[in-house]
């Protein structure tokens, strides 16, 4: 296997991708951390054994550090290969690399082609998501059925009746003119809908959707509420195009509060030393950081890009519904309706107040591997004499290392989860080829 220059690059990215220690990395593949320190600045050649090492400690296979780029096309034709493995002949996958090096052409082609079956498949969950809760669409398509019933009602009348009388055929002629004139209204605004839907670059539907493309846009980082003295909420959000509604203007004063308090409690320069010595274990933050677990769950998802891993964060009220959303490389969130049940985020709202770990894999063509964090918090906002109100929250990071004992099976929402044999499913799948 060839080895570039910039092995020892990939090396130092992926560790800090996933917030592994060099310490700890240098332990786990049985070398000094000085001598770690070496590779990672391409001053010392990686042989054969220690790649190999190092690759499993990373979690990665021992071709993305000694690839590079064209590693990039290695994963596309093992995503392939997973999708057919089922087949009577499945692919050999141990023979990839001599497949791209006899075949570069034919490879590139067959790992494009999967590129666009997996972006297929996402616009087809997407466009269901949106015709089955978009309350606009529900309504459009319910009056253009309603006028072609009626017009059909109205046409039966006038061709299975041979004698009318003059005065009643003149209002069934007019009931025909009117229907017409609301379907074909009906029918124009829905087309002009469907095609602002195809420019629109969020597709809203709710205010809660506004605030999250708002806090999309600056990749859920709020810099000036970082500042010892942050300027007003109101300031924040004026003139903000994402949030047209009053009520998501009015989420998105709460989010900024939040936010505020957060960064008060958990400064970004203090936060950041801890993360880097501690990597990101939130009960160890919040030990030193003097503060509970949710501040720091949120915090965590909340970063500048480059500190720490990449990072996903949901959170939920007592009903379930979920209040926040912010989506971590390679795990797919529900847009509309209720997620998997066996997410550890309901565990953590059923045990209030008691963290949950859990190692995941959440099902799909290729199977992804994560390691989450939830947790339940109880509030009496109503005083002693009120409800318990919960929400629990559920961190989402990059899984770091071999497989862990008890790593739970779960899946994005039933209707596009593909493990049919899932004994918490609730509906059928959507998606064909049920694994």
């Amino acid at each position: 296997m060839v080895r570039s220059a910039l092995t020892g690059t990939r090396v130092r990215e992926r560790r800090l991708l996933i917030g592994m220690k060099q310490a700890d990395l240098a332990r786990g593949a049985g070398i000094s951390p000085a001598y770690l320190n070496l590779i990672e600045h391409n001053r010392r050649r990686v042989g054969a054994e220690l790649l190999e090492r190092l690759a499993g400690e990373l979690g990665v296979e021992g071709a993305a550090l000694a690839e590079g780029a064209e590693n990039a096309l290695f994963e596309g034709l093992r995503e392939a290969a997973a999708g057919r493995a089922a087949t009577d002949t499945p692919p050999e996958i141990a023979r990839i690399e001599e497949f791209v090096g006899r075949f570069p052409g034919w490879a590139g082609l067959l790992a494009a082609l999967q590129a666009r079956v997996v972006g297929l498949e996402h616009t087809v969950e997407t466009l269901h998501e949106r015709m089955a809760h978009d309350p606009y669409l529900s309504a459009s398509l319910h009056e253009v059925v309603s006028a072609v019933t009626s017009l059909r009602s109205t046409a039966a009348i006038l061709a299975e009746s041979e004698e009318i009388d003059p005065e009643w055929r003149a209002r069934f002629h007019a009931n025909v003119f009117d229907d017409s004139i609301r379907l074909s209204g009906a029918a124009a605004a829905l087309v002009a809908y469907l095609d602002a839907m195809k420019e629109s670059e969020t597709g809203l539907s709710s205010p809660r959707e506004e605030v999250e493309a708002w806090l999309a846009r600056s990749d859920y980082h709020l810099a000036p509420l970082e500042r010892s003295n942050p300027p007003p909420a109101e300031n924040l959000i004026a003139g903000v195009p994402e949030l047209s509604s009053g009520a998501a203007r009015k989420l998105a004063l709460a989010h900024v509060a939040r936010y505020r308090a957060d960064a008060q409690a958990l400064p970004l320069e203090s936060f950041g030393r801890a993360l880097e010595e501690e990597g990101p274990e939130p009960a160890a933050l919040a030990r030193r950081m003097g503060t509970g677990l949710p501040p720091v769950l949120r915090r965590l998802a909340t970063l500048p890009e480059g500190m720490g891993p990449p990072t996903g964060l949901v959170a939920c009220d007592g009903s379930g519904t979920l209040t926040f959303r912010r989506p971590a490389p390679g795990f797919a969130l529900p847009r509309h309706g209720a997620a998997c049940p066996l997410w550890p985020l309901y565990e953590a709202l059923l045990r209030p107040s008691v963290p949950v770990r859990a190692p995941v894999e959440l099902a799909g063509r290729v199977p992804q591997r994560f390691l989450v964090h939830a947790f339940g918090e109880p509030s009496h906002p109503g005083g002693y004499d009120g409800p318990q109100v919960i929400e629990a929250y559920m961190l989402i990071l990059p899984a770091a290392g071999p497989r862990e004992p008890g790593e739970r099976l779960i899946g994005p929402s039933c209707r596009i989860c593909p493990r049919a044999a899932c004994v918490a499913r609730r509906e059928p799948s959507i998606l064909a080829g049920d694994i």
